[in-house]
């Protein structure tokens, strides 16, 4: 091949395959309670979980409360009796190119609990 044709089939394959690195993957996070504990989901939006994240739980005032790896499976257990839950949780999960979060009401709570 020559130097022009190469050079048309280098900008060509650039071309095609850019757009696929701009189209990041949406972080998806959904958080469940029963009367024992919020289950935390990560997964992206092609449907893989979460392998590496740190969760993130803060209280109604945005006071962290604590912080904990998430599983390979991309979920991870908080036991309600270890944070103090009353003015809700807001659960973030960062994977350190990602972020996102799910809020957890008192309400939420109360529902779980009489379910």
């Amino acid at each position: 091949m020559d130097r022009p044709v190469i050079r048309k089939l280098a900008l060509a394959t650039g071309l095609a395959v850019a757009p696929m690195g701009a189209s990041a993957h949406q972080l998806i996070v959904f958080a469940s309670v029963d009367c024992e504990a919020v289950t935390v989901e990560a997964k992206f939006s092609n449907g893989n979980a979460v392998q590496e994240a740190e969760v993130r739980v803060f209280d109604g005032q945005n006071s962290l409360l604590t912080t904990l790896p998430i599983n390979t499976d991309g979920t991870v257990s908080l036991p309600l009796e270890s944070v103090d839950h009353a003015t809700g949780l807001l659960i973030e999960v960062d994977t350190g190119s990602h972020d996102n979060y799910w809020i957890v009401t008192p309400d939420d709570i109360a529902t779980g609990c009489n379910s």
